[in-house]
């Protein structure tokens, strides 16, 4: 036998496109075992100790409850994040140019939670979460701890910035998330 022409035919195999293919599905499968490993609710038989996922370690409480760094997961909650924040903006907009002046400071705006919900409904069905997020962010306040149609239709909603600062206000928050988004932090997105 010729044994040069074996170390080609064999040399061919170890090289081929179809060898490399084979070896990244088996790292990406290696992979995946591993994070299953980590995975609280993978499926395990339960009989081998590696199938039970660890107890997580945390370093510090702030990290509870939140996605791997730099994983497709936090980047997500990103997007929505700007996305919530876009949503907030064109929420006080509509208290703004809809409201009336407050008595004691006419660059802020008031309207009642009825009003509200028949001017925002048709433009988004989340008035009430975006009512209480853009609350939690200091942008506009209302008693009571939920708003439900038709109860609390009387209940005023305050802006509690002029318009132009709560654009200014969100916007930054926006661009600080794109930048962290971005490779380049320096840089900003032109889009999420």
């Amino acid at each position: 036998m010729d044994v040069s022409h074996e170390l080609r035919v064999l040399r061919y195999v170890v090289d081929s496109p179809l060898s490399s293919k084979v070896a990244k599905f088996n790292q990406v499968v290696t992979e995946h075992k591993n994070n299953q490993l980590e995975n609280p609710f993978s499926e395990g038989n339960g009989s081998d100790r590696r199938s039970r996922s660890p107890n997580p370690k945390f370093l510090s409480p702030d990290e509870y409850g939140k996605p791997k760094k730099g994983s497709l997961t936090e980047y997500r909650g990103m997007k929505a994040n700007i996305q919530v924040y876009q949503e907030m903006i064109e929420l006080c907009e509509v208290i703004h140019n809809s409201g009336r002046p407050v008595e004691d400071e006419p660059e802020l705006r008031e309207i009642s939670f009825g009003e509200l919900f028949q001017i925002y409904v048709h433009i988004n069905d989340k008035v009430v979460g975006l009512l209480l997020r853009a609350r939690k962010h200091e942008l506009l306040t209302f008693e009571g701890e939920c708003l439900f149609q038709k109860f609390h239709d009387h209940v005023p909603i305050y802006l509690l910035r002029p318009i132009k600062q709560i654009r200014e206000i969100m916007t930054s928050k926006q661009t600080e998330i794109r930048r962290s988004l971005s490779p380049n932090p320096s840089e900003t997105r032109s889009s999420p």
